[in-house]
């Protein structure tokens, strides 16, 4: 494996962007991945890996580079309920025009790495990530062939940009994974999107997670990890990957 960590120039500064791929056989098939709201750890770079591993050159951008922050582990100590209030405080310094921009820098980036490929590209987003794989798979239609929300939030609005309007306008084969208990993605959110995926004939796929909670496909999240629903949203991920992205 060959793993690289660069400062991406975006149309704000740079981002921190991790990047690993396969040493042999390229090039392979992008996969940007965006972080959820506890920011860049170890955790997500092991994901990386994995997917990489089995044959994709993997982005992972920092996006709170905006505010200077790459790892929450590395900002002072607070008290529970005031690094929450930080961690919510940055996750509202970004938005949905910001994150397109910025995958706009990857694929940049990517076009001039010989080891990444030039076809296909798949987003997949965690959490608050979510709606940006789906509308950056909006954005780029001709380029983006699978998209991945994994326990999303947001994805259904009253905004222009709402992820379930966004995902009318994708070319891509789109996979939304939904916690049955997610204080952040209720229950009546994913029905509303199931439906409306539905009636405008998208080609999607909205399932829900029976008995887990939001979080759980991520090992150190404590008790809330769920091995079972974990390895299942990998099986879902690289069936999609292999029939969009070759």
């Amino acid at each position: 494996m060959i793993e690289q960590t660069v400062e991406l120039a975006t149309r704000d500064g740079a981002t921190t962007t991790f990047i690993v791929h396969p040493e042999r056989e390229g090039p392979h098939p992008i996969v940007l991945f965006f972080m959820d709201a506890p920011a860049i750890r170890e955790e997500l770079r092991d994901m990386a890996r994995r997917i990489a591993a089995v044959g994709y050159y993997v982005m992972l951008p920092n996006l709170y580079y905006r505010r200077g922050v790459l790892e929450l582990a590395d900002l002072p100590a607070l008290p529970e309920a005031e690094a929450r209030a930080r961690m919510f405080d940055l996750m509202s310094s970004i938005t949905i025009p910001k994150i397109m921009a910025d995958g706009d820098a990857l694929l940049d980036f990517a076009g001039r790495d010989p080891a990444a490929g030039k076809g296909p590209v798949a987003t997949l987003g965690y959490c608050m990530s979510g709606q940006y794989a789906i509308n950056f798979a909006a954005r780029h239609p001709d380029r983006v062939s699978a998209a991945a929300s994994i326990y999303g939030v947001q994805l259904v609005t009253d905004q222009s940009d709402s992820p379930h309007l966004a995902a009318q306008k994708a070319k891509a084969e789109l996979y939304f994974a939904c916690a049955e208990h997610d204080t952040w993605a209720p229950r009546e959110m994913v029905e509303a999107l199931d439906q409306s995926v539905k009636a405008n004939k998208v080609n999607a796929e909205v399932e829900l997670y029976a008995g887990v909670h939001h979080g759980f496909a991520f090992p150190q999240r404590g008790a809330v990890y769920d091995k079972p629903a974990a390895e299942r949203h990998w099986e879902r991920l690289f069936a999609l990957w292999r029939r969009r992205l070759g």
